[in-house]
């Protein structure tokens, strides 16, 4: 570990952050947080109980009314500051995000950049939250419509983007008045305790955001979801995960936002420009390592673009470097750890077992680390597991389609419905596919489609609710409706 390294994790808190203050588990107990890369401990953190939890929610819960009181302007230039400093900081946070996830530098450095963007995007719609006034149609009163802040949040945040996946969540909630407390991923924990310290620096109020690390989520997570204090479950992760914080949701009837897992079809027509389709296809399967609901999972091409597909996105794969995030030139680094190598290793070897054709990659390289190769695997038959579950990993797989009625089929032929992925230069049929693809999002001849202008969230067992655009900030506010007799 260099210097560098080294003295950044030192100046990363490792205690929980409640009530604007450091402290530590009630119990004494800490976590290892692992380099991906090696299997090195970078930093034993506080291992929060669950009354560690509680005593988050108390803090949030006593800076509730004082926070959704504060003027609109006045959270909107704290989001914004804190921004600022993000961005000034951007090295620090990219390195932090590579040690503990693994992905490349580059890819930490785009997703500061991402992640930053929900602070700036969020603090501007602080201070557009609005509502409606005008005459009953029996002209006996005036209706006001009115945004209020629903109350304290819970806010739990997946491993696989440490940065972007907190401001999209702190964000519209703080914007919109409400008060939180976050429970980052065990695996990677760091990055949203150095983001604490930006809000602190910043000017946040004390209690207004509270940061919870633990070792064991539902003990930690279940009495706060059961307090009726609470008023608001947003959670990013597994549909399993997600079906479980429902039904423990609706005990207290939360307010919930649910980003689940994804199956993303990846369409490539015969008239589409293979250049694009390919370009396309490296962004939308290798960011993150594939370790992203978003990755695109099962690759329908048409049959008389199929070969040349393959070919060209197996020479690309060929030129990716595997290595440490860190290393220069690196573009495939360790994916989280190494139950997720098995599960990938898994999924290849039973679509091999079942007839698929290995074109490049397929193995666990022999190296320190949680790695696996790039792959590229074609003919993928008909009930592979590899078709059905999430990869997570830097896997494509191939299927071959000849009608656009069999590509609609084939794309929709899941519990899930996140986001697709279509190249065509057929106008028309590109508009035909927004209607007839059963998910929340659409990438139209683009294999990355994410912005915080947006508003992220899928159909079926992809989730509930919406994160970004406009709409994103309404998810942290209720309606209140009221009559005013004439």
């Amino acid at each position: 570990m260099t210097t560098t390294e080294s003295a950044l994790l030192d100046a990363v808190p490792g205690l929980l952050f409640i009530g604007g203050e450091w402290v530590p588990s009630e119990a004494g107990r800490t976590l290892d947080v692992f380099d991906p890369a090696t299997g090195r401990v970078l930093k034993s953190i506080a291992d929060a109980t669950p009354a560690d939890g509680i005593r988050a929610l108390d803090a949030a819960a006593a800076a509730a009314d004082d926070w959704a009181a504060t003027a609109p302007r006045v959270r909107g230039e704290i989001l914004r500051g804190t921004f600022d400093l993000l961005t000034r900081r951007s090295d620090e946070a990219a390195l932090l995000m590579t040690l503990e996830m693994g992905k490349p530098l580059a890819e930490s450095a785009g997703e500061v950049v991402y992640g930053a963007e929900f602070l700036r995007w969020f603090s501007e719609e602080a201070v557009r939250i609005s509502g409606r006034f005008g005459q009953n149609p029996e002209g006996t009163g005036q209706i006001i419509v009115s945004q209020r802040p629903v109350g304290p949040a819970l806010l739990i945040t997946p491993w696989n983007f440490p940065l972007a996946m907190a401001t999209r969540k702190i964000a519209p909630a703080l914007a919109a008045g409400c008060t939180v407390v976050v429970k980052p991923a065990e695996l990677t924990p760091l990055t949203t305790l150095y983001l604490a310290t930006l809000f602190r620096e910043a000017g946040l109020p004390a209690g207004v955001l509270n940061v919870i690390t633990t070792s064991n989520s539902a003990a930690v997570s279940g009495p706060i979801i059961a307090d009726p204090r609470l008023r608001k479950l947003s959670f990013t992760g597994s549909t399993a995960v997600g079906r479980k914080l429902i039904a423990q949701a609706a005990e207290n009837v939360l307010r919930t936002s649910m980003e689940l897992g994804g199956n993303a079809p990846f369409i490539v027509f015969g008239d589409a420009d293979l250049d694009t389709a390919v370009q396309g296809a490296m962004a939308a399967k290798f960011r993150n390592i594939g370790q992203a609901c978003t990755a695109a999972n099962r690759f329908i091409v048409h049959r008389s673009i199929a070969a040349p597909f393959a070919e060209a996105v197996a020479e690309r794969v060929g030129t990716f470097t595997l290595g440490r995030g860190t290393e220069p030139g690196v573009n495939i680094g360790p994916l989280i750890n190494d139950s997720a190598v098995d599960k990938v290793d898994e999924l290849v070897r039973d679509a091999l077992d079942r007839g698929a054709r290995l074109v490049a990659g397929g193995h666990r390289p022999e190296r320190i680390g949680s790695f696996y190769e790039p792959t590229v695997i074609t003919n993928t038959p008909a009930g592979s597991d590899i078709l059905r579950e999430e990869i997570f990993g830097p896997v494509l797989s191939i299927v071959e389609f000849d009608t656009e009625e069999e590509a609609v089929a084939l794309a929709n032929d899941t519990q899930y419905g996140l986001v697709s992925y279509v190249f065509t230069e057929n106008l028309a049929r590109g508009h035909r596919m927004i209607e007839r693809l059963d998910t929340g999002m659409m990438g139209l001849n683009v294999g990355v489609l994410s912005n915080a202008a947006a508003p992220f969230g899928g159909v079926k067992q992809s989730g509930l609710g919406r994160e970004g655009g406009a709409e994103g900030i309404h998810e942290y506010l209720s309606t209140k409706y009221t009559l005013i007799p004439n």
